[in-house]
């Protein structure tokens, strides 16, 4: 067998047309899921008793389970749970109507947010008390050393981190095809059972995902750099 190159060249930029959808599930994900994952890391680092078991359960069944245990409950799971809500308040809403994308957007969120709270607490615990107590000193509020001094401090100590977090998301939308999202992957799926080239399509959606990997561990690299300058110097 030989790999068809003139095939490959033909069918790269159609499989490059995944790459928004890949991309927004990865950003939304990690943006929405970095604010849940911080404010339950702030909350458990509060020490409410009965928020915090809550918080530990939710870490602990969305880190436990596959990531396609997850997508698939909830895509199958979502339809009942309406029809239910329909008979229960007499709603009108259609469960084949939810758009498949809204249901991974949820999921990897959710996925995301569960690592990103353990990701943050080890940022908030980075952050000297130190310098908390001179801020109070000084006389601000609680409020303002949080979200000028804490939280800032943490995500600095928390990008080398948020960096392999958002790579695995990157990584992990491969697994949206199964629900009939139109990324990477799907996409090269279609094209290689058309075309019954497998190789050559599964070559090119692994280099894209390569690539995209090597770019945003630079990204990530460069913005550890820069504030690693501020964060570590004596």
């Amino acid at each position: 067998m030989t790999i068809d190159f003139p095939f490959m060249y033909e069918h790269v930029g159609d499989i490059l047309k995944g790459v928004p959808t890949t991309l927004l599930i990865a950003v939304v994900s990690m943006v929405i899921g970095l604010v849940i994952g911080t404010a339950f890391a702030l909350i458990r680092q509060a020490k409410y008793p009965v928020i915090n078991q809550l918080i530990v359960i939710f870490v602990s069944f969305f880190r436990s389970t596959p990531l396609i245990v997850q997508l698939f409950a909830f895509y199958y799971g979502t339809p009942v749970v309406i029809e239910w809500l329909n008979k229960m308040w007499h709603l009108n809403i259609n469960p084949d109507g939810i758009n498949p994308l809204a249901i991974v957007l949820f999921v990897f969120t959710l996925h995301s947010a569960a690592y990103l709270t353990e990701v943050m607490r080890g940022g908030l615990r980075s952050v000297d008390d130190k310098q908390i107590e001179a801020a109070l000193t000084v006389g601000l509020r609680k409020r303002h050393i949080l979200m000028r001094i804490v939280i800032p401090q943490a995500l600095g100590y928390a990008i080398p981190n948020l960096g392999n977090q958002f790579i695995a998301l990157i990584k992990g939308t491969a697994i949206a095809f199964v629900v009939q999202v139109t990324e990477i992957l799907a996409i090269s799926q279609i094209i290689a059972n058309d075309g019954y080239r497998f190789v050559e399509v599964y070559i090119i959606a692994s280099a894209i995902y390569w690539i995209m990997a090597i770019f945003f561990e630079w990204i990530f690299g460069k913005m550890e750099n820069r504030v690693g300058k501020y964060l570590y110097q004596t």
